[in-house]
């Protein structure tokens, strides 16, 4: 078992972001489009950066790829998008690097996997290659590993060596401590080949809640690089949510963890920002982060046979993200916003008088008001067919007052 003296978190700087140390979560995605594709490549990295991605992660996997990540990062100047890009290298990345200078220059971190970044007598040299650019060009890189493409060599060793033992471990310690192993014997070589301590980031991915809690605790123990959060594989819809949820809340709330990542698989024809959204709802959720104002809306009721407060709590969830590209420069502060939409009178006055503004709207068989409460003081009772209407623009009018 690898041993590292605990020592404070470095920053890692990539591009213009501060990753580690007391500097915030870092939000992460990444593409799903052919890189070739370069019009393609740069509207969804475009679109994951608006919604709020502040790294995003592109396939460099052929000649045709690696060729177009200049020009990638030229149309994304140009559309004043500046959020840094890293390359995602399996099995040939140390050719690419070499035959491609200007996408090694482009870059502004590499993801290595040394689980496939060579075999036998390749692996070692074919890393070392990887890290030698990483050298040359001044740039961080992730030691990534995923347990469904673990390095065989450290697997069979430690199958081996635990065989041998007195009191042998079961086959999933074993998968553990394989996965630990290849990050850490990894981020030991990339020093021992000379590249900084503070320009590495280590990741142990597991598709399974337990066996990615476990993991990354021991890994925390045992090292000090900034660690990139990641349920792999986490699935789709409700189910990918859920499990990277559990998964990363108690981490986080463990204090491990410098960046995120939730590997949704979309919904056929989904949008791709989803997998942003969800992590900035866990650190906001968390209190680690806060990236746009909070709804507090009630779940509905018997007394709630209207799905009015429904769809105005969606309308103003919706209105809220799409006015922050603007608030956040114009309205410092406002991300932390709370907004009650509650649906009848049992409690919603006091949550609407707990928010920042609220709205409280009346349930089945009550009276149809629905007072607004501003920093717990009621202030005007809306009526009428406009309620939304009317409460969006006390929004606005709070914002533009409160946060200047």
């Amino acid at each position: 078992m690898i041993k590292t003296t605990l020592r404070p978190t470095p920053t890692v700087k990539v591009g213009s972001v501060l990753i580690g140390h007391q500097h915030p979560i870092v939000v992460q995605s990444m593409t799903n489009t052919d890189t070739a594709n370069i019009d393609e490549t740069v509207q969804q990295v475009y679109q994951l950066a608006k919604a709020g991605s502040e790294l995003v992660r592109i396939t460099v996997n052929t000649e045709e790829a690696a060729a177009a990540v200049s020009s990638i990062r030229a149309k994304l100047d140009a559309m004043n998008c500046f959020v840094p890009l890293v390359g995602d290298f399996h099995f040939n990345g140390h050719k690419l690097l070499e035959k491609y200078p200007d996408c090694a220059k482009t870059l502004d971190k590499y993801r290595i996997n040394p689980g496939n970044v060579g075999r036998g007598s390749k692996r070692d040299p074919q890393f070392a290659k990887m890290i030698e650019f990483a050298i040359q060009y001044n740039k961080p890189i992730r030691i990534g590993v995923n347990w469904g493409s673990l390095d065989p060599a450290v697997l069979a060793r430690l199958m081996d060596e635990n065989s041998q033992s007195s009191s042998p471990k079961d086959s999933i310690a074993i998968m553990h401590e394989a996965v630990i192993s290849s990050a850490l014997e990894s981020a030991a070589k990339a020093v021992e080949l000379g590249l900084a301590e503070d320009k590495i980031i280590l990741s142990c991915k597991m598709s399974g809640v337990q066996d990615l809690i476990a993991v990354y605790q021991d890994l925390s123990a045992r090292c000090h690089y900034p660690l990139h959060l990641g349920l792999t594989e986490a699935g789709m819809g409700s189910k990918g949510i859920v499990s990277s949820t559990a998964a990363l809340a108690i981490l986080l709330h463990q204090g491990i963890g410098q960046t995120i990542r939730i590997s949704l698989t979309p919904e056929p024809g989904g949008d791709r920002c989803q997998e942003v959204v969800v992590a900035q709802e866990i650190l906001q959720s968390m209190e680690l982060r806060s990236f746009t104002p909070s709804v507090i809306s009630c779940p509905g009721c018997g007394r709630t046979s209207s799905d009015y407060f429904q769809r105005l709590a969606q309308d103003i969830q919706s209105y809220l993200r799409h006015k922050m590209p603007s608030w956040k420069t114009q309205h410092p502060g406002v991300e932390d916003m709370k907004v009650a939409v509650m649906g009848c009178v049992v409690n919603g006055p006091g949550e609407s008088k707990n928010a920042n503004i609220g709205i409280s709207l009346p349930g089945t068989g009550e009276r149809p008001v629905a007072p607004v409460y501003v920093d717990g003081q009621k202030d005007v009772t809306l009526k009428g067919d406009d309620i939304a209407e009317q409460f969006i623009e006390l929004v606005q009018r709070y914002v533009e007052k409160t946060y200047q």
